[in-house]
C-alpha cells in the first residue's frame, strides 16, 4: 500500500504543471499493445526494450517508480559466486557478462567494486558444497573455507574475460591480511579479494532507464502513483492515485512485472497463481568514521557459519551493512527489526572485533523483498537467483495474454528485459528492430571515461558554475548533468539553506523532469538525502516548498506532504525527526 495519506482531491486550476499530463494523456488514448504492470527495475527495462522497438507501450506503477523491492537492494552489480555451488552456470556466467557491460555503459552509477572475503578456515565446507552441487540437497549451512572461495574465484575469473572490466581476484595469508586491513580480526587465516561492481545510486540508474524508454517515442508512456486494481472486459482498471479516478487501458499484452507483489497482482487480474516466495533482506546505514575507515574503501564481504551473505560496504560517506534473508508475508510491509539490527551488530564485531557500533550510529535503515520463485522447505540462501516467464490467459478478457515474470535481479535486468520483450514481440507478431546490448544508459551517454575527457568535461562545464560543483553534478547525473546546468541559471541558483550540497535550480529541475509527484519521491529516490541520513524538518519544509512552487501546492499540501515523509522515515526507516524548538514554541 502506499505509504501516503492521499487520495486527495485537486481542485481545479490545482494540476501539477507537466506532471500529471502523462494521466491526462494516458485517460485520452486508454489503448495500447503493452500494458507493464510493475515500475521496478525489471518492468522499466522492459518498458525501455520495447518501445525502442516501436511497441505501443505502456507502464504503470502503484506507488512510485522503483519505490518497492529493486530500491532495497544492496547497492550491488555482481555475478554471483556462491550460486556456482548450486550449479547455477548459466546465471553467474550472464550474470558476469551483464555485469562487465553495466560497467561500460552506465559508468556514471556503475563502477567496479574491490571486495574482500576474511576466511576463518581452510577446509570448512569443502564436503557440503560438492554435495550440494550433485544432489541439490541443502546440508547444513556453514561457512566456507579458503580451498572452496579460492576455487570458486578461480571459475569466476574465467567467466570474467572479457578484456579487462575487473581485475583478476587475489588470495594473501594472514600476516599481509592485516597489513593492509589492520582492524580486521586477527584470527582470520586468509583473505580473497576480488571485484564486482558498487551500484552506488540504483534508483537514479532505473530512472535513467525509464527516461531512455519515455524518449523513444510518443508511443511509450509511464505514469506513477497509479495502481493497477483490477481487470475486465475494456481492459486493465487502473486507479489515480492522486484524484481516485479509475478508467481501463485496453491491451493484448499484459506483463505481470510487480516483483514479491505477482502473485497479488495476477489475483486482482481475476486469476490465481502461487508463484513467489520471496525473501526478506534488510539493511542499516551507519554514520561511524572509524568503520569507514577500517574498510579501506573496500567492501568486506563473506558467508556467515548460518549461510547467510554478510556486507559491510562503504557509500556516500556512510557504511551500509546487510543482509538478512528471512521469509516474508507480501500482504505485510517490511521493516527492519530490532533484531536484525542486533543480528548486524554481532557480524560487525566478529569482522571488526575492535570496533564499538551502537544504534545512535544507524542514520537510516531498510527493508525489502526479493522476488524470489515459491520454494517450499529449500532455506532462502539457497533457492535459484534465475528467472523464469509465465504465460496465462485473461479470463475476464478473452484473448488478452498475461505474462508474469518471476524472479530476476538487479544485475540481469538488461538481459532479462531482452528475454521478455522477445515474448512479447512474439506474441504481437513483431520483429525486434534494435537490440540493448551496448547501449549506453542515460547519463551514461558520452560519458568521460578517462582521466583527459573528464577534464575537459569539467572545464567546458564549470565555467559558470566552478570545476567542485560541475563534478558533484557529473557524478549525481553522468551527462545529464548538461542538461541541468543548461535549464538553471547559474547566476540566480543558490544552495539550499537546509543541505548545501544541494541547489534550489537543481531541486526545481528534479521536480520538473523526473515525475515527483510526492515530496518522499524526492528525498527517497531523486536524491541521496534519506539514505544518507541528512534529513531533517527544516529540510523537509524547504523541499516542499521548492516542490509546491512548481506543481502548484497550496500551504496545506505542503504541510501534508512533510507530516507524510516524516511519517514514512518514522515508520519505515527508523529515522525520527525532532521538531525544532523555534516551531515547538511557535
Amino acid at each position: 500500500m502506499s505509504p501516503h495519506p492521499f487520495p486527495m482531491r485537486r481542485e481545479q486550476g490545482d494540476a501539477a504543471p507537466g506532471v500529471r499530463a502523462e494521466v491526462a494523456a494516458l485517460r485520452a488514448r486508454p489503448t495500447a499493445d503493452v500494458v507493464i504492470i510493475g515500475g521496478g527495475i525489471n518492468g522499466i527495462a522492459t518498458f525501455r526494450d520495447l518501445a525502442l522497438q516501436g511497441v505501443d507501450v505502456v507502464l504503470v506503477e502503484r506507488d512510485d517508480f522503483v519505490s518497492g523491492a529493486s530500491s532495497a537492494s544492496s547497492h550491488m552489480i555482481h555475478g554471483g559466486i556462491r550460486y556456482l555451488e548450486n550449479g547455477e552456470f548459466r546465471l553467474v556466467r550472464e550474470s558476469v557478462e551483464e555485469r562487465n557491460s553495466l560497467i561500460r555503459i552506465a559508468p556514471h552509477y556503475v563502477k567496479p567494486l574491490e571486495t574482500t572475503v576474511p576466511i576463518f578456515s581452510a577446509f570448512s565446507g569443502i564436503l557440503s558444497a560438492p554435495l550440494r552441487f550433485l544432489t541439490h540437497r541443502q546440508g547444513r549451512p556453514t561457512e566456507r573455507g579458503a580451498v572452496l572461495i579460492k576455487a570458486g574465484l578461480t571459475i569466476y575469473d574465467a567467466f570474467s574475460r572479457d578484456g579487462g572490466s575487473v581485475p583478476r581476484h587475489r588470495f594473501h595469508r594472514r600476516a599481509r591480511s592485516l597489513a593492509e586491513l589492520p582492524d580486521l580480526n586477527p584470527d582470520v587465516k586468509y583473505t580473497a579479494t576480488y571485484y564486482d561492481a558498487s551500484m552506488h545510486d540504483p534508483e537514479r540508474l532505473a530512472l535513467d532507464v525509464l527516461f531512455d524508454g519515455l524518449a523513444a517515442g510518443r508511443s511509450a508512456r509511464a505514469v506513477n502513483h497509479m495502481p493497477a486494481v483490477g481487470l475486465d472486459a475494456e481492459g486493465v482498471r487502473v486507479r489515480d492515485a492522486l484524484t481516485g479516478e479509475e478508467f481501463a487501458i485496453a491491451a493484448p499484452v499484459i506483463v505481470n512485472t510487480s516483483g514479491p507483489w505477482t502473485d497479488l497482482t495476477n489475483e486482482d487480474l481475476g486469476r490465481r497463481s502461487d508463484f513467489m516466495g520471496g525473501t526478506k533482506g534488510s539493511h542499516i546505514v551507519l554514520d561511524h568514521p572509524e568503520l569507514l575507515a577500517a574498510t579501506s574503501g573496500r567492501e568486506i564481504f563473506f558467508e556467515h557459519e548460518d549461510g547467510r551473505i554478510v556486507l559491510i560496504y562503504p557509500l556516500k560517506g556512510r557504511v551500509m551493512v546487510g543482509t538478512t534473508d528471512l521469509e516474508h508475508d507480501m500482504r505485510e510491509p517490511a521493516i527492519c527489526t530490532e533484531e536484525e539490527v542486533d543480528y548486524f551488530f554481532e557480524l560487525v564485531a566478529h569482522v571488526f572485533p575492535g570496533i564499538t557500533v551502537d544504534r545512535s550510529q544507524i542514520v537510516y535503515r531498510f527493508s525489502g523483498v526479493r522476488p524470489l520463485p515459491k520454494h517450499d522447505d529449500t532455506q532462502p540462501g539457497f533457492v535459484s537467483r534465475d528467472y523464469r516467464i509465465e504465460r496465462s490467459d485473461a479470463p475476464a478478457r478473452p484473448g488478452t495474454t498475461v505474462l508474469s515474470l518471476v524472479g530476476g535481479k538487479w544485475t540481469t535486468f538488461r538481459a532479462l528485459a531482452e528475454h521478455l520483450s522477445g515474448e512479447v514481440l512474439d506474441l504481437l507478431g513483431r520483429d525486434r528492430v534494435r537490440s540493448t546490448k551496448g547501449l549506453a544508459i542515460g547519463g551514461g551517454a558520452r560519458y568521460p571515461s578517462t582521466e583527459d575527457a573528464r577534464r575537459v568535461w569539467l572545464v567546458t562545464h564549470g565555467e559558470e558554475v566552478g570545476r567542485e560543483r560541475a563534478e558533484q553534478l557529473l557524478e549525481r547525473y553522468g551527462t545529464r548533468a548538461e542538461d541541468l546546468l543548461a535549464e538553471t541559471d547559474s547566476a540566480e541558483d543558490l544552495p539550499l539553506v537546509n543541505h548545501a550540497a544541494y541547489s534550489r535550480g537543481e531541486i526545481e529541475w528534479l521536480v520538473r523532469n523526473e515525475h515527483v509527484v510526492h515530496l518522499a519521491d524526492l528525498v527517497f529516490r531523486r536524491t541521496s538525502i534519506a539514505f544518507t541520513g541528512t534529513a531533517s524538518v527544516p529540510l523537509l519544509e524547504e523541499l516542499a516548498g521548492l516542490a509546491g512552487g512548481v506543481l502548484g501546492w497550496d500551504a496545506a499540501r505542503r504541510g501534508a506532504e512533510v507530516r507524510a515523509t516524516r511519517e514514512v522515515l518514522a515508520e519505515r526507516h527508523g529515522v525520527t525527526l525532532a521538531q525544532p524548538e523555534a516551531a515547538l514554541a511557535g
